[in-house]
């Protein structure tokens, strides 16, 4: 959340920040009337309560040398009834204010790109050789999947209804490779400490990432409870350390975790109906950094680093693009999203965004350091990024390693988690 000392010392900024993002800067304009009004009430009320209780410590001297105090008694009383409608109002307008706040996104950096839309971001780099209008097209990982018969999308509908999946045999083990292979070098190569954090989470910890409570209609929640199914670990994980103070000698903390992830895709109707790109349920492995503000600029370019290594591995074809300010969502100050080529769809697909959110999260969820014992508390910078997406590796492998005779070439770093096996082909079915 953006701090009202903030917004009040450099209004400007704010309103810049949103007008760049195409939304109504007049609000900041509320905010800072709503502390003009607040802190006029609380002034009002401080002077009311001195002098109640000066005139309270003469009333009781009255009182014991038998004088009649009735009607100071009265006044003193509708001063007093004044002071706590004064405290109302003043609750009921701090309520107002931080609802504001809570909605305010954070204020992005200089070198984000202006645009309405994911078209306007900016291309950084490519690796990899993309397959243009082959002839023929590759076969989409809906249909390579089920003719290989590692996918099923019929009966999970029949399970558990639309945007979920099977995946079987060999499909399985190869998600379950792809996986041990993210975790494998990230934690060996990059140096990660990995985590398995909880699938459920408490409404504070959404709110200190972000998500609540202004995209509470993309989570899911348990009924009857305070818990929701996380959408990412990046929830679980950042909020490993909220509401404490860190020695600055640990920074910075680099986390890799590894969980299911759930979303309603409440903002995505229509979008990627078929397979596995936009489901409600899938598998991800998670990067998250924490460390002191003026090394988190180099920390995400880092991050990203560490991401296009084990796509590098995998062979898949990839760009890295910098995300303009219409697709830049809320927390973050400045994200890279990471987008593999598939052949079949003839498009990019993201499949990794990596994002520093300077002390905005750490804001909300109070993470913070101290550089030396006699310092004072500073927020630290909070960083998180796809270190990757696991279902969308495997549309990316499924698109870019088939061969002309349908089967599917196994990228030779994940086959010895596979026990050797270089490629998946057509057999008999057993349905």
């Amino acid at each position: 959340m953006l701090d009202i000392k903030l917004v009040r010392q450099d209004p400007d900024l704010f309103r810049s920040s949103l007008a760049r993002r195409g939304a109504d800067p007049s609000v900041i304009d509320r905010i800072l009337e709503m502390d003009v009004q607040r802190r006029e009430w609380i002034t009002r009320g401080d002077d009311l309560k001195q002098q109640r209780n000066q005139v309270s410590r003469e009333l009781g001297i009255k009182k014991k040398a038998g004088e009649d105090i009735s009607e100071a008694s009265a006044a003193m009383r509708q001063v007093g009834e004044e002071v706590a409608e004064l405290d109302r109002k003043k609750d009921e307008l701090e309520k107002e204010q931080l609802g504001l706040l809570k909605c305010l996104p954070n204020v992005p950096h200089e070198d984000v790109p202006d645009g309405d839309d994911d078209s306007a971001n900016v291309e950084v780099r490519r690796w990899g050789p993309c397959q243009t209008q082959p002839d023929p097209l590759p076969k989409a990982h809906w249909d390579l999947g089920e003719e290989l018969d590692i996918l099923d999308f019929k009966r999970a509908a029949k399970i558990s209804g639309s945007r979920f999946w099977v995946l079987k045999g060999a499909g399985a083990r190869l998600e379950r490779a792809i996986t041990s292979y993210f975790l494998d070098v990230h934690t060996l190569k990059h140096g990660y400490t990995e985590i398995l954090p909880p699938s459920l989470v408490l409404g504070q910890a959404l709110y200190g990432t972000g998500q609540l409570p202004r995209f509470e209609e993309d989570l899911f929640r348990c009924q009857n409870s305070p818990l929701y199914l996380i959408p990412t670990s990046e929830v679980p994980i950042t909020n490993l350390h909220a509401q404490e103070i860190l020695d600055g000698e640990q920074l910075p903390i680099h986390y890799v975790g590894y969980s299911p992830c759930f979303r309603s895709e409440a903002g995505a109707a229509g979008k990627d109906t078929r397979g596995l790109i936009r489901v409600h349920q899938f598998h991800k492995v998670e990067l998250v950094k924490i460390c002191a503000p003026e090394e988190s600029y180099q920390e995400l370019e880092s991050m990203v680093a560490d991401a296009e290594r084990v796509l590098q591995g995998l062979e898949i074809p990839y760009r890295v693009v910098k995300v303009c300010l219409g697709d830049l969502v809320f927390s973050p100050a400045l994200k890279y999203d990471i987008e593999f080529w598939s052949p079949a769809q003839q498009r990019w697909v993201e499949i990794s965004s990596c994002s520093n959110c300077t002390d905005f999260q750490a804001r909300r969820a109070s993470i913070r350091f101290r550089r030396n014992a006699k310092s004072s508390p500073e927020f630290c910078h909070t960083l998180n990024g796809s270190g990757l997406a696991v279902g969308r590796t495997l549309v990316a492998i499924m698109e870019n390693h088939q061969n002309a005779d349908g089967s599917l070439r196994i990228p030779a770093v994940l086959q010895p988690y596979l026990g050797g096996l270089q490629e998946l082909r057509v057999t008999s079915k057993a349905r």
